[in-house]
């Protein structure tokens, strides 16, 4: 009797853990925010002069396509939350540019760049009066 209510613990115990592992794993072809193809090559915090974080700019890339996306994210009090978000990104030289900007309630973006063998600029705003900008990164 106690070996029965043993197995009947443990199989309720396994299907509970594979029901779980199921439910939560993404399925292989799961496209990013970019699209399918995109490996995500750079994070970087939008700070304040204070050091206070308020954004997130991401970089991904696709060596199919041979471009680049970039998209930034509200951080604290501007993520999930409608503030103002601006993306740009462009190749190196200027040219290229694809820029994203507004009210959104979770990112700016996606902005695309076809720049293979160049380096790209990004820039990122969140609020309106705090931005990063990244020159000549992600060379390839």
């Amino acid at each position: 009797m106690r070996t029965r209510k043993l197995a009947t613990l443990l199989t309720g115990a396994a299907l509970t853990v594979s029901t779980t592992l199921v439910a939560g794993a993404a399925p292989a072809s799961a496209a990013g925010p970019c699209g399918s193809g995109y490996t995500r090559v750079g994070v970087y915090p939008v700070k304040r002069g204070d050091g206070t974080r308020t954004g997130t700019l991401e970089v991904y890339y696709s060596s199919t396509s041979r471009k680049n996306c970039a998209l930034t994210y509200g951080y604290g009090a501007y993520a999930n939350t409608p503030s103002w978000k601006s993306v740009v990104i462009s190749r190196g030289d200027g040219s290229g540019s694809d820029p994203n900007s507004g009210t959104f309630t979770y990112y700016a973006g996606p902005v695309y760049v076809s720049a293979g063998g160049q380096c790209i600029d990004v820039e990122a705003t969140v609020p309106d009066w705090v931005t990063l900008r990244l020159n000549n990164v992600h060379c390839g």
